[in-house]
Formats: structure tokens, sequence, C-alpha cells
């Protein structure tokens, strides 16, 4: 039941930022912010939210400092737009989403060439050593 209710607030709070992110914020600094998840605590007290920018490093890490300074700003708008008692703490979390992304397609590639490099190898390669001596062919025993 309690897990139901993390994920139903989680929802709602990254729903309720979004929106409001895409009204904008009155910091220059904010750059192209998209949340990509939320997580609350077992007793709804904390909430992590991961979000991604769209851009140099420079604009994340200064999206990141707007969002840190917008924090009691954006806490109040949940809280007025959520129904519950207490109102969770805001935590902004850079999400390494798309830097892994990027990091396995990589590796991905990397793969698909190694593969492509054995696989032209294996095509002219020969067995190892003598024929085998039990495999000859079988003699016709009508032309003898």
């Amino acid at each position: 039941m309690a897990g139901e209710r993390q994920a139903r607030l989680a929802d709602r709070i990254r729903v309720i930022l979004a929106e409001r992110l895409e009204k904008g914020l009155r910091d220059p600094r904010l750059g192209f912010v998209t949340i990509t998840d939320v997580r609350v605590s077992g007793d709804l007290q904390h909430a992590s939210v991961f979000y991604t920018v769209l851009g140099t490093e420079e604009e994340r890490i200064s999206s990141g400092a707007a969002l840190t300074s917008a924090t009691g700003m954006l806490r109040s708008e949940v809280g007025r737009q959520l129904s519950t008692r207490l109102v969770p703490t805001l935590e902004f979390i850079p999400d390494a989403l798309p830097e892994n992304a990027d990091n396995i397609t990589a590796l991905l590639r990397q793969a698909q060439e190694r593969d492509a490099e054995v696989a032209k190898i294996a095509s002219s390669a020969t067995h190892a050593g003598d024929a085998d001596p039990y495999r000859a062919e079988p003699q016709d025993d009508e032309q003898s």
C-alpha cells in the first residue's frame, strides 16, 4: 500500500514540477530542463528529483544551480497543488541516463566492429594441423 502511495505522489510531483518548469522560472541560468524521474522516500518526507539538461556541460551546471536556488519556490508550488499534510523536501539530482546511453551505444558499436573483424578472419581461416586420415573421402569400389 505504501509503495503505491509513494508512486502516485512521485508521479504527481513530477507532473507539477514539469508544468512549472514549462511555464518558466525567472532565472536566466535555467536551460532546457526535463524532469526524468521522481523518487519519494518511504515516509513521504523526501523527494529526489532527477533531471536532464539539453546542452553543454556549462548549461547543465548553470541549470543545476538555478534549480537548487529555486527549490523553495518549487516546493511551495508542490505544496499548494498537493493535498498532503506534509510537503516533501526536494533534492535535484542530475540524471546520468543520457551519458550512460551514449556509453552503451559506443560499446555496442565497438563490439559490432570487433565481431565483423572476427567474422572476416574466420571466413578465410583453415583448420590447424594435418588432415584427419580417418575422414578421407570414401573410395568407389566400382572403379577398382
